[in-house]
């Protein structure tokens, strides 16, 4: 389930309503496939908020009509286009929201699936809709690549990313090991390897606090964020063992 508390509960409604709508949808609901943080927590696989849409298009002749019932939705659920992206499936809609809050929801389609990817039709039941999402170990080794692929690109590093392998590795879940081969080039455990070095040498209290403070409650919070990068490194190392 989607946890919000008091101050995300306007975004969370406002996501919902969009997904509800995808999903309702004849078209968009074969083509685009659900994934990333609010995919995962809807699930069950993670304990944590999310404020994105993430999916991955199908097919990528499909882009132009995804792109047409997206807006038809956006228009009818009365969003505003703040900004969009002519090279992808990427919206930035604007909400109406009290002052000095969150007011806008990002939305991401990826129309380059790597082949890899597995995917499983299942129920969401906090909306009660059936959706096409990544499988639990493709949404974890996207995970562990997305750690360095947003350094490598964006020269960003997440902290969110460092909670969700730990939660990940803590209860246990197998990853997608053929994927990470595909996305990253090498093994999955010489991966794994690189990923440790990544955390020991870039990851810090400043990048976790900033990052975490709002998408977990505060007790969760404080009682992780000390010993987050000793135990997700700690937790990568017995993998490889």
């Amino acid at each position: 389930m989607l946890v919000a508390n008091k101050t995300q509960a306007l975004h969370k409604a406002i996501m919902l309503r969009v997904l509800t709508h995808i999903l309702d949808d004849l078209y968009l609901s074969k083509a685009l496939y659900f994934k990333g943080g609010i995919c995962a927590s809807m699930l069950g696989y993670l304990d944590r908020f999310s404020v994105d849409l993430d999916f991955d298009v199908k097919d990528k002749a499909a882009i132009k009509k995804v792109r047409k019932e997206l807006e038809n939705i956006f228009n009818k659920l009365d969003l505003t286009i703040k900004d969009s992206s002519n090279n992808v499936v990427q919206y930035f809609l604007r909400y109406d929201a009290p002052k000095d809050s969150r007011n806008t929801l990002k939305i991401d389609a990826v129309d380059t699936p790597y082949k890899n990817s597995k995917y499983e039709k299942v129920i969401l039941p906090e909306i009660n809709r059936y959706a096409i999402c990544q499988t639990q170990d493709t949404l974890f080794a996207n995970k562990l690549v997305a750690t360095i692929n947003r350094f490598e690109i964006n020269k960003s590093i997440a902290g969110r990313d460092i909670y969700d392998i730990h939660h990940f590795l803590q209860a246990g879940y197998d990853y997608n090991k053929k994927l990470i081969e595909e996305r990253r080039g090498v093994n999955a455990d010489a991966y794994i390897k690189q990923l440790i070095e990544f955390i020991e040498i870039n990851i810090t209290q400043n990048i976790i606090n900033q990052d975490l403070n709002f998408l977990l409650d505060y007790k969760k919070f404080n009682a992780i964020r000390k010993s987050l990068k000793s135990e997700t490194i700690s937790l990568l190392k017995d993998r490889l063992n």
